[in-house]
């Protein structure tokens, strides 16, 4: 090739703002039960997207639902207003339901009624397709060559009523779906990979709702600078005292106090109320207008016999950087198995962590039943939840490295 010649440019994005097929805000059930006659005219799949309150509501309710089918119109639902949604199910279930990161979406979609037996998801599909970019903004710039406004992510979607530009940057969320899905579907189709697709959406509509944790307390952000179990108590009862008051006032809990100030507090173990407002990082929106509750938690804290572990009971195992003296035999399987993962997912373009949980290779390689014999890992692949495409392309990789650690295990047991 001529090293003077150069590529074609790419053509410029075109910037949305607004969306192209208009938009409409329903708020009554008379309005709604339109919306289900209009996408039933419509053609196409059917493309979801749901606004939350993150990080200022403490529920994950939907405060926004958007719903968009080619021949129709974006509209966006409220579902303070009209709360029950059943009838979308109803009627549409047994269509494609087109939504980027499903995982968010889905639960608020249930508690309003709405739950897709098909779906089509944009983001994991962008990753299975091998995109360099997965996020709605980055594959839509890709592959429609459409730039969106994307200036209201993080806004209060609890807010009423919505701005207009809030709404028209809902309705461009949802309205870019369908051809975004089509564009990933023909990538997918192309590199063989649609079965591969297929088996990922079936999986998470059949993914049962997460465990709750039999101790929450310990995701506090900064905890392992508390020391003592006594410090752990009064973290404990402080998160507590903040999830209660959070829950009844629907707060997002760290915008009452956030979690450095819970740490702060349990780390100095303020002898009073008055030295709890005095500690210079103990803030927030209710650090001093409810000091009582939090001194009273301080208190349960200091006085409880009921005294936490230093560790908390979890099923997990311990971190992979820990095996090389902890386990070393699990270690070589580790690395040998990553790495071979790893070169796998670059071959097919497909990130490691989708070919794999990255779970599941920790557990499978730290305590494999068999490690020499492929059903037996097979087996312990599935009952994991790894889907027939990961465990058919993963199986020989795993077999293969753990019969490469098997020969180092021989080599260094013979030293």
């Amino acid at each position: 090739m001529n090293e003077s010649s150069s590529t074609t440019p790419a053509p410029p994005l075109r910037t949305r703002s607004a969306p192209d097929h208009g938009l409409e805000v329903i708020t009554s059930g008379r309005d709604w039960e339109r919306v289900l006659d209009v996408v039933a005219a419509g053609s196409g799949p059917i493309a979801l997207d749901v606004e939350r309150a993150s990080g200022f509501r403490y529920s994950q309710r939907a405060y926004l639902v958007q719903i968009y089918r080619r021949g129709g119109t974006n509209f966006l639902v409220d579902p303070l207003e009209v709360s029950d949604l059943s009838g979308f199910t109803t009627r549409f279930g047994d269509e494609e339901w087109v939504l980027h990161a499903a995982r968010q979406d889905l639960a608020s979609l249930r508690e309003v009624g709405m739950s897709p037996r098909k779906l089509f998801d944009t983001e994991l599909g962008a990753r299975l397709a091998g995109l360099s970019r997965v996020g709605l903004q980055g594959s839509v710039e890709d592959l429609l060559g459409v730039q969106l406004a994307k200036e209201h992510s993080a806004a209060d979607w609890s807010t009423r009523p919505l701005p207009e530009g809030w709404l028209n940057y809902a309705a461009l969320d949802v309205e870019v779906l369908p051809d975004l899905r089509d564009a990933i579907a023909r990538t997918l189709h192309e590199a063989g990979k649609a079965d591969y697709a297929r088996e990922e959406f079936d999986a998470i509509l059949c993914e049962a709702p997460p465990a709750t944790r039999a101790e929450p307390w310990r995701r506090l952000s900064g905890l392992h600078q508390v020391r003592g179990a006594r410090g752990l108590a009064i973290a404990r009862e402080l998160w507590w005292a903040r999830e209660e008051f959070a829950k009844a006032q629907d707060v997002a809990p760290g915008r009452l106090i956030p979690d450095r100030s819970i740490v702060h507090a349990a780390i100095e173990r303020p002898s009073s109320q008055s030295a709890l407002t005095g500690l210079k990082n103990f803030h927030g929106r209710a650090s001093r207008s409810e000091a009582p509750r939090w001194w009273a938690a301080i208190q349960r804290g200091m006085t409880t016999e009921e005294l936490p572990s230093l560790r908390g009971a979890q099923d997990t195992l311990p971190p992979p950087r820990a095996w090389a003296d902890k386990a070393p035999e699990a270690h070589r399987r580790y690395v040998l198995a990553r790495d071979l993962i790893q070169r796998a997912g670059q071959r097919i373009t497909i990130p490691a962590e989708n070919i794999l949980t990255p779970d599941y290779l920790r557990r499978i390689c730290y305590s494999p039943h068999d490690p020499h014999h492929p059903s037996t890992i097979d087996g312990q692949l599935e009952r994991l939840g790894a889907r027939r495409w990961q465990r058919e392309l993963v199986l020989p990789l795993l077999v293969e490295a753990f019969s490469q650690a098997a020969t180092l295990d021989e080599l260094a047991a013979t030293d």
